[in-house]
């Protein structure tokens, strides 16, 4: 069962991601305190997260509570002090330091998108990833760098897409409303569907659908169900020997010309250039999630 405990690791490899360390802890000094700009050992970029309690950071002359769910990111040097103060609760906190230009890359793209304090439940993908990681070294005795490597850049993936998803959250029931309507795009993209249609099926406003879609896909419904109709045509141009313009039709578009139009948007060529450039394009499906 894991428990409170810290590890470093030491490498003269910087071809790699690295773990410089990772650990988990509880402070109760007020001693805790420490500077981005005046620590010794530089080069590497922190996550550290708060479990119970209370810490603080303090990044261009604000200072910005760390309370349960909340952590930050930030890269050492730079212009930031965390501290615990000790009239507080215990800090209860989990945290790791990596080494890497990549580390430094996704530390830049999320701090861009959220700042430096993200904000993560307990049970977020993030922290469950965390706690798995932190498993794999404590109790499987994972001690390789190139494993820790691939182990870590898992973390950091998941750091990405939950930093986008924070950015595109709606609501469980609105959720829901999305993933049925992509279900029924998926398995009815073949049928010649309005956006009123589709709206009518998910049980909302045509404007509400669209206003869930953008905020959750990042693109309007029929630009959805677009992408899921060039992705069975070109299955088909591969897969069967129907002519172009009957695929054409069994995916939903209305008219050859269409067809030809929409594909050549997508594919920068004919729907029958495609199928001949077998050697320059060899996938048999292209998707475009």
């Amino acid at each position: 069962m894991l428990k409170p405990v810290s590890y470093a690791f030491r490498s003269d490899d910087r071809s790699i991601l690295t773990l410089d360390s990772i650990g988990w802890q509880t402070i109760h000094t007020k001693e805790y305190s420490f500077s981005g700009e005046e620590r010794p050992d530089c080069g590497h970029v922190i996550f550290q997260y708060t479990l119970s309690g209370m810490g603080y950071i303090e990044v261009d002359q604000t200072t910005h509570a760390l309370p349960p769910g909340s952590g930050f990111l930030v890269k050492i040097p730079s212009r930031h002090r965390y501290f615990y103060l000790e009239s507080e609760e215990p800090w209860e906190m989990i945290w790791l330091n990596l080494r890497g230009d990549e580390a430094n890359r996704i530390w830049d793209l999320v701090t861009e998108q959220e700042g430096t304090v993200i904000r993560r439940g307990h049970d977020s993908p993030l922290i469950r990833h965390y706690w798995k990681l932190l498993q794999a070294i404590s109790e499987e005795k994972v001690t390789d760098k190139y494993r820790l490597s691939a182990l870590v850049f898992e973390w950091m993936l998941t750091l990405v897409q939950s930093s986008r998803d924070a950015g595109n959250e709606i609501s469980a029931g609105s959720s829901s409303i999305v993933d049925r309507t992509k279900k029924y795009l998926k398995e009815n993209y073949a049928s010649p569907l309005t956006l009123e249609e589709i709206a009518k099926q998910a049980g909302i406003s045509k404007h509400y659908l669209c206003r869930l879609f953008q905020k959750a896909e990042q693109v309007s419904p029929l630009a959805y169900l677009r992408d899921r109709r060039v992705e069975a045509a070109l299955a088909q141009l591969r897969t069967t020997d129907l002519p172009v313009q009957e695929i054409g039709r069994r995916c939903g578009f209305d008219s050859p010309s269409y067809f030809g139009k929409v594909f050549r948007e997508y594919m920068g060529m004919t729907p029958k250039d495609y199928r001949l450039k077998k050697l320059e394009f060899p996938y048999d499906a292209v998707y475009y999630e």
